[in-house]
């Protein structure tokens, strides 16, 4: 296999190689990729303090379609900082547009985006080590050619939201501006009892009162509408929209799939705006993310898109400070160091900040951010043989001087050798709506590709899609959503591994060469078998 898709929009001289794979495991039949894979596993079972271990070989087959989809994206919250930073940045790496900055010339980039700007390391050629552009190994979207549109309960054009946000400069804004003057965002759903009511001011865009079944069927609509007009084969539906309170989840309310839909014929108060959203994407095959940490993906609409066949995925984007946390608390408890106690301090200025400005909103950011260290320390029980976790306290305060500028402050404290302590005390300034929007096009992006990928093993008579709860974008997320049964992992090199890994197998190379055996042992470079 040859493809040829590098790193978009960085600079005239990006690295951009022809990645050809002469590899046993793979056979190619026109359009569709076919890679073997021997997964190798250890089936552990504990007996008291006894531990048996017994390794495993898994044969996969994957299937892969190399062909990107014409892909669609619908923001839920098009006219918000994320996204309008979204949808500018997309057409500024298209137009290849440069600015002024008091730092010099600036040139769009993809820069914070997994997909786009990181790379897989391959092996060593005997010279050097070479790593590939993510992106290389198995064909992509380019985000330069997803197709944009969405909904807000704001009518402010694209251009408006942009000034509005300050997130990008205005010598930007001023060459974006015949790009996006013209896109206003579709009405969506307001039910004021999920979102801060200081967002009141601003919901001038919404559709007419009615039920929440026909809400249900406008949405629906929409989706249809968009996918027919601009000749999609994929659509994903990503919320990037206010933060809601959490809805309750109770039997006879959204248990099942067939609870969440009588609720919704019923008019139920408790089904929330991102609650139909999610549905309407389901029923008309579109994929469903949720970015905002509330419990959209409730076990009924999880049902649902097993049902469809549909890839949802969430909860709330892991871009500054949590996913700082997520690689630093790896590290420490690798090192053998116990965290004891992690106190995290915000404050920002924009309206996501507004909105989780009251108690009930907050509380739905509070529980994303508080597990994420959760499975990294409870893997250790050395350090932690009561599975006690660190006193864990998370702060936001809404500061509007600073904008979309978020201040993060945050206080690690850990017991090292011999009784002593070390304190970590971390201040990151995060442009939020610059690392939160190459994450949303990675979710995307990845999301697609996933649904190019099948699978086979011996206990399964064909063909499979993934799991409907698409695990693998945990790497963006801070609240995984995961299929029942299995483990959740926050820690971010484990998650950027596992996707890695499975892109190399799919593209049939071995994804074990970060070992490295050959230059630690005495015989040197083994013998090909």
């Amino acid at each position: 296999m040859s493809c040829q898709n590098g790193i978009n929009g960085i600079h005239a001289e990006s690295y951009n190689p022809e990645l050809v794979i002469n590899s046993p495991y793979t056979t190619t039949s026109g359009d569709t990729l076919t890679s073997e894979y021997a997964y190798r596993k250890n089936k552990v079972e504990v007996e008291g303090t006894k531990i048996k271990v017994s390794p495993q070989v898994f044969n996969y087959q994957f299937q892969t379609k190399l062909t990107p989809a014409r892909t669609g994206l619908l923001l839920v919250g098009l006219g918000g900082n994320n996204g309008s930073t979204v949808v500018g940045s997309t057409i500024a790496n298209r137009e290849q547009m440069s600015w002024r900055t008091r730092n010099g010339v600036q040139t769009a980039n993809y820069l914070g985006s997994i997909t786009q700007s990181t790379v897989v390391h391959l092996g060593f050629d005997g010279q050097e080590q070479v790593s590939v552009p993510f992106n290389s190994i198995i064909p992509m979207v380019d985000p330069n050619n997803l197709i944009i549109d969405g909904w807000d309960i704001n009518k402010a054009n694209l251009y408006e939201a942009m000034l509005r946000a300050k997130v990008f400069e205005p010598e930007l804004i001023d060459k974006l501006r015949p790009h996006v003057e013209h896109i206003i965002p579709r009405p969506s759903i307001y039910y004021p009892d999920f979102i801060a009511s200081n967002q009141g001011d601003r919901v001038d865009n919404v559709i007419a009162k009615a039920s929440k079944a026909e809400h249900l069927q406008h949405i629906r609509r929409d989706i249809r509408e968009f996918k027919e007009k601009n000749n999609l084969d994929c659509v994903i539906v990503l919320w990037t929209a206010n933060t809601e309170r959490y809805t309750e989840i109770r039997k006879g309310l959204n248990t099942t799939a067939d609870e969440i839909l009588k609720s919704i014929d019923a008019n139920e108060e408790e089904v929330s705006p991102s609650n139909i959203f999610a549905i309407a994407s389901i029923l008309e095959g579109a994929h469903y993310i949720n970015g905002s940490p509330q419990n959209t993906l409730v076990p009924g609409i999880i049902e649902l898109a097993d049902k469809h066949q549909v890839f949802v995925g969430g909860d709330d984007f892991k871009s500054g400070q949590t996913k700082l946390k997520s690689s630093l608390v790896e590290f420490l408890v690798s090192s053998g160091l116990k965290p004891e106690s992690i106190v995290s301090y915000n404050h920002l200025g924009n309206n996501d900040g507004k909105n989780l400005s009251e108690q009930r909103q907050f509380r739905s950011k509070e529980i994303s951010k508080s597990s994420v260290v959760d499975d990294m320390v409870q893997s250790n029980k050395i350090l932690y043989p009561q599975a006690k976790n660190p006193d864990h306290v998370v702060v936001i305060k809404y500061v509007p001087y600073v904008g979309d500028s978020k201040r993060a402050m945050d206080e690690y404290i850990c017991s090292i050798f011999m009784g002593g302590q070390q304190t970590l005390v971390i201040h990151n300034t995060c442009e939020d709506s610059l690392l939160a929007a190459p994450l949303i096009l990675d979710l995307a992006l990845i999301t697609e590709l996933c649904s190019r990928i099948k699978y086979k093993t011996s206990a399964t008579s064909d063909f499979e899609h993934f799991s409907s709860v698409l695990s693998l974008l945990s790497l963006l997320l801070k609240a995984p959503v995961v299929p029942q049964g299995t483990p959740v992992c926050n820690a971010f090199m484990k998650q950027f591994s596992t996707i890695t890994k499975l892109i190399t197998a799919c593209a049939g190379i071995a994804s074990d060469s970060d070992m490295q055996i050959e230059f630690f042992t005495k015989q040197g470079k083994p013998s090909v078998q």
